[in-house]
C-alpha cells in the first residue's frame, strides 16, 4: 500500500492521553493523532526518527497522523487502522496464499451485533470470516508477539471466530506484523492471561491463526512474507 502523498519526517518527543504524540519537525513541536489504543511497547523511544501524513480537512482538530517509527533496525507500522487496508490489498495480490479462490470479499461483514473484519465468500455455504490485528509488540529474542494490552475487544473477537466455527463456518484469525526485526510469533504469555488463553482455545477448536510480516519504507508498507508461530 503506497501512501497517497509524501510522508513528513520528524523526530518523536512523546505520546500522551493515548492518542497524541509530540513529534519535533524542524524548529516546530506539533501534536499528532496517534490511531492506536496498545501500549506501544518497544515502539516508542524519545528522539527516534518519526514519519506523520499531513491531512488539510477542516473537519479534523489534529491535522498530523502518526504513522511509523524507527528504532535504528527497522520501521515500525503504528498506525492500527491501516490494518485491514494492508490485509486486503495481501489477499487481493495472493500474497496471503492461505486465503486466495474465493470470488468476493466484503470488509466489516455483520454477524449478530457486531463486526468481524473481512468475509471472504463463493456462495452462503461456503465462507471465511477474517478477523485482522496489528502486531508491533518484539522480544529480546526477535520473536513478535500479541497483544501488547489488555484487549477485552480482542477478547470478544475470538469468541466470535469460535462460535462461527462451531457452525461449520471457516474462521482465520490474522495477524499482521508492522516491524522488520523479528523472524517468529509467540503469543504474549503475561500481559492479557484470559487472551492468550482463550487464543490456545479456538486455535485447538480449528480456527486457524495465520502471522504475516510486512516491509516498510516511507514510500509504502506491503504484506511480505508469512512468519511461523512458536
Amino acid at each position: 500500500m503506497k501512501f497517497k502523498t509524501p510522508l513528513h519526517s520528524g523526530i518523536f518527543q512523546k505520546r500522551y492521553k493515548r492518542f497524541f504524540a509530540d513529534i519535533k519537525i524542524g524548529e516546530e513541536i506539533v501534536v499528532a493523532h496517534t490511531a492506536n489504543t496498545g501500549s506501544m511497547k518497544t515502539c516508542l523511544g524519545e528522539n527516534w526518527p518519526a514519519l506523520l501524513s499531513f491531512h488539510d480537512s477542516p473537519t479534523r482538530k489534529l491535522k498530523y497522523s502518526f504513522e511509523m517509527v524507527h528504532n535504528g533496525k527497522t520501521w515500525i507500522g503504528i498506525n492500527t487502522s491501516m490494518t485491514n487496508h494492508l490485509a486486503i490489498e495481501g489477499i487481493k495480490n495472493g500474497v496471503i496464499k492461505e486465503l486466495q479462490n474465493y470470488k468476493d470479499l466484503k470488509p466489516e461483514a455483520k454477524i449478530g451485533q457486531s463486526r468481524i473484519d473481512i468475509l471472504l465468500s463463493n456462495s452462503e455455504s461456503d465462507q471465511c470470516y477474517v478477523e485482522v490485528k496489528n502486531v508491533t509488540l518484539v522480544d529480546e529474542e526477535d520473536h513478535c508477539l500479541f497483544p501488547d494490552a489488555v484487549t477485552e475487544r480482542g477478547l470478544k473477537h475470538l469468541n466470535e471466530l469460535m462460535e462461527l466455527k462451531s457452525k461449520g463456518i471457516r474462521t482465520v484469525m490474522l495477524f499482521v506484523v508492522q516491524r522488520e526485526d523479528c523472524s517468529a510469533f509467540k503469543i504474549e504469555q503475561s500481559i492479557d492471561r484470559a487472551y492468550c488463553e482463550k487464543l490456545k482455545e479456538v486455535m485447538k477448536a480449528g480456527v486457524e491463526v495465520l502471522v504475516y510480516q510486512c516491509a516498510l519504507s516511507p514510500e509504502e508498507i506491503i504484506i511480505n512474507k508469512k512468519l511461523n508461530i512458536v
